[in-house]
């Protein structure tokens, strides 16, 4: 799977590639320091497959990374932050 960022001023998303298919998360940017995940999109054919996790897991590596924080609007994040209580250092809100 490869995962790509498509970044602008306002915001982003997140792609992830497969089988010639792709899956999304976006995300606005709220200030430099936050990051507001607002949706995740797999198509059905992609369901399944780790795809919507791996999306969050390389949104919560950026984060590190990065230095901000990421506030989960997006309900598939949200229930992926409940899981991994790990990202906890990432979260805000």
């Amino acid at each position: 799977m490869d995962i790509r960022k498509e970044d602008r001023p306002s915001g982003g998303r997140y792609v992830a590639s497969l089988e010639g298919h792709e899956g999304e998360m976006t995300f606005s940017r709220s200030s430099p320091h936050l990051v507001i995940v607002d949706h995740t999109g797999v198509p059905d054919a992609l369901r399944g497959k780790g795809v919507g996790q791996a999306l969050a897991q390389h949104a919560v590596d950026d984060a590190r990374a990065g230095g901000w924080k990421i506030f989960p609007l997006c309900p598939f994040f949200k229930a992926q932050a409940a899981r991994h209580p790990e990202w906890k250092d990432v979260l805000s809100g």
